[in-house]
């Protein structure tokens, strides 16, 4: 996904490295903060620069590291002030060892200190060995941290430094850098607040090897979804594609055919009303086949049973948004239209036919249209119309979200 060079725009990161071999990863997160448009400071613990250079994060983040060595009282260049210029401050990796100390108070060199003296909400990324993460006493240590002003990023198992397969690896780069971004760009309005994000081409199979689908990438459908879960919302992904390095925390349903889609909505819809939750979100953004096979064999059919000509009987489809129960969903849903000159008047029907809170017109210029990085948007309402126009997706989700709170 294309990560918009303003995300982060005016965001002031304060990134903590210690002495773990995941300390060539924090190169990567530098990178990706700063070409997010954030500001980013880096503090070193001595053991850190065992495994990178002060050099390396200072070319990277074009700010000078703080470290034991050169702490200054005639700047802002210090353990106290730079907490307080942080919006967020983001460890990783954590050791052990620093966990250990940090749910001690210990504050025995510069990062620790300032850890004790910033009032921000701080991110841990840990690493370490299997047997170090769950021995009792780091688990004791993280339920401690849990409970305070901390946020602990999920480890990950896979092969380690010391050649072992377990679990204790740090996280992935743009994993931390999602969650700090959901940290930083959460919006009160939908705390709370469920959404259900529909994307791609559904596939309605012909038989086994063969099946009708259409141009749909699932992009603007994983845009939706991460900027949803950056705002801060519970958000579940239902697609038939979508894009691969997507925040952990979305609940992805992948799915195939329409008539799987509407089962996994029905499904999620009605636990949302046993739950009587409302202002819940869909954002019908899939590409719902207008047509199926009448008939779909098993097997593959050959060339020579077919013949010459191949009839395909089709059945219209059903209406997924007039199928399922839509009382406490805010529903916004998307058309894609390739003449100018009847869109609008399209779309316009869409939203009265189908009783829906907006809609996103999408005016395709042809099938090269499909799977791009940027879109342009017409958002519909009863009340209003607005022009969206062409920018990365992302950034055009986060807009969409916006203009959303109002419908």
């Amino acid at each position: 996904m294309l990560i918009p060079d303003n995300l982060l725009q005016d965001k002031k990161v304060l990134l903590g490295i210690t002495g773990s071999i995941a300390a060539y990863k924090s190169l990567e997160l530098i990178r990706l903060f700063t070409k997010a448009g954030a500001n980013v400071r880096v503090i070193m613990s001595q053991s850190a620069k065992k495994f990178i250079t002060p050099l390396s994060c200072e070319t990277l983040s074009s700010n000078q590291i703080l470290d034991d060595t050169n702490e200054s009282w005639t700047t802002d260049h210090n353990h106290i002030k730079i907490g307080e210029w942080a919006d967020i401050f983001v460890i990783a990796p954590c050791s052990a060892n620093t966990l250990a100390k940090i749910s001690h108070g210990i504050a025995d060199n510069i990062l620790l200190q300032t850890v004790l003296a910033s009032p921000k909400l701080k991110l841990l990324a840990l690493s370490a060995n299997t047997n170090m993460i769950h021995n009792p006493i780091t688990q004791s240590n993280i339920d401690l941290l849990k409970s305070s002003n901390f946020n602990l990023i999920d480890t990950q198992t896979k092969e380690l430094a010391c050649k072992t397969t377990g679990d204790g690896a740090m996280a992935e780069p743009l994993e931390i850098f999602w969650q700090t971004t959901k940290a930083l760009l959460q919006d009160p309005f939908f705390h709370n607040k469920k959404a259900f994000v529909t994307g791609g081409g559904t596939r309605e199979k012909i038989d086994d090897v063969r099946y009708i689908t259409n141009f749909s990438s699932g992009k603007m459908a994983s845009a939706l979804a991460t900027a949803l879960y950056c705002r801060g919302v519970d958000v579940t992904l239902i697609a038939s594609s979508y894009e691969n390095e997507l925040p952990k925390k979305i609940s992805v349903k992948k799915i195939e055919s329409s008539s799987e889609l509407l089962e996994t909505l029905k499904k999620s819809t009605d636990n949302l009303q046993q739950e009587n939750k409302d202002n819940t979100f869909l954002f019908m953004a899939a590409a719902v086949s207008d047509y199926v096979p009448k008939k779909t064999s098993h097997g593959k059919l050959k060339k020579s049973d077919i013949g010459v000509n191949f009839n395909l009987q089709l059945n219209q489809n059903i209406d997924i948004l007039k199928s399922i129960d839509r009382k406490n969903l805010i529903s916004i849903g998307f058309k894609a239209e390739m003449d100018p000159n009847e869109a609008l008047n399209n779309a316009t029907k869409m939203l009265e036919s189908k009783n829906l809170d907006a809609v996103c017109l999408n005016i395709l210029k042809n099938s090269s249209s499909f799977g791009t990085d940027t879109n342009e948007i017409n958002f519909i309402t009863k009340k209003s119309q607005e022009t969206l126009t062409n920018k990365d997706k992302l950034s055009l989700a986060f807009e969409i979200l916006d203009l959303s709170k109002d419908t």
